[in-house]
């Protein structure tokens, strides 16, 4: 069969799990299960840290930055994934995917930047403690979230613009149930060799450098812990940077199996798990996480709902 160029297709056929049909009636019913629970508990975050005076911190204002974003994050993949999921029609269109690729990426890369700003609140917050309220000024969190934001979608705006340049071949068939930077560069007709490079380069910036910095963040954070002498003391400090550490390890520790791994069919198919593990799980976890480890967020929860049975 002779294969041919196009620069612009009607669309691109997700593949995903096409191939396992019955695995596709079991993801229907969990993701929607989870997106709804990620709706309400990110929702929920949100609501608690804006309507109580107590948490109006720049802990719960990174947290409910962080909350947002996990609903726009899920919103710009899931539905079009359970539409998918549902029948026999895998496609997506063009522009459909261009948009998806620019929000899912632009969220992404906003994530690993704030996830980095939340440990160095958590940073100066046990490290610095008595300068804590003059470091963490509500006009550094302004700038921190504007900076955080704009330069995810910055590096979004870049991939994207690549990756929708390159000719692609006339199957246009993507290996992945969402619009995703790999998948997408494998079905183009040209050497991509330096799209690869780019992407390398973005993963160095926007993954290996802020995990790096989260470690070295939290390395100088147990060792101002450890001179703590009284043990509910350590306690208590190591207990405001938990929930945090366990999203940063759950979102970077995936995203880093899926963008740095050998290439083959085992591993492509294992990546389409951890994706789905990071875009739909973990987004659900953290607003669980945040809440089952800090006492003040579940006070918080049962006097809004008290309140609202009252009502």
């Amino acid at each position: 069969m002779k294969v041919t160029n196009i620069s612009n297709p009607v669309g691109f056929i997700l593949l995903g799990f096409s191939d396992q049909p019955q695995l596709e009636i079991v993801l229907l019913l969990i993701i929607s299960v989870i997106y709804i629970l990620t709706l309400m508990g990110n929702t929920s975050i949100i609501l608690v840290s804006y309507l109580n005076p107590k948490l109006h911190t720049p802990m719960y204002f990174f947290l409910s930055n962080l909350s947002f974003l996990d609903l726009c994050f899920t919103t710009s993949i899931v539905p079009q994934m359970l539409w998918n999921l549902k029948g026999p029609e895998k496609t997506i269109s063009y522009t459909g995917c261009v948009i998806q690729l620019y929000i899912a990426l632009g969220l992404g890369s906003t994530e690993c930047i704030l996830l980095t700003v939340m440990a160095y609140d958590r940073f100066n917050a046990i490290c610095r403690p008595l300068h804590y309220s003059v470091i963490m000024h509500p006009k550094l969190l302004r700038q921190l979230a504007a900076v955080t934001w704009v330069s995810g979608f910055l590096e979004s705006t870049v991939q994207t613009i690549l990756v929708f340049q390159l000719p692609l071949c006339s199957h246009h068939n993507v290996d992945d149930f969402m619009c995703e930077e790999p998948a997408l560069i494998k079905i183009a007709c040209v050497d991509t060799t330096f799209l690869e490079n780019e992407l390398a380069v973005a993963i160095v910036l926007y993954v290996i450098v802020p995990l790096g910095l989260i470690l070295v963040s939290y390395g100088c954070i147990v060792r101002s812990v450890l001179r703590i002498k009284s043990a509910e003391g350590r306690r208590k400090a190591f207990g405001t940077c938990g929930s945090h550490l366990i999203v940063v390890v759950l979102f970077f520790g995936t995203i880093i199996c899926v963008y740095i791994q050998p290439k083959s069919k085992y591993t492509q198919n294992h990546s389409k798990f951890l994706t789905l593990f990071y875009t739909v799980v973990t987004p659900s976890l953290n607003p669980l996480i945040y809440t089952l480890r800090n006492k003040e967020v579940k006070t918080a929860l049962k006097r809004l709902l008290d309140k609202d049975l009252r009502e």
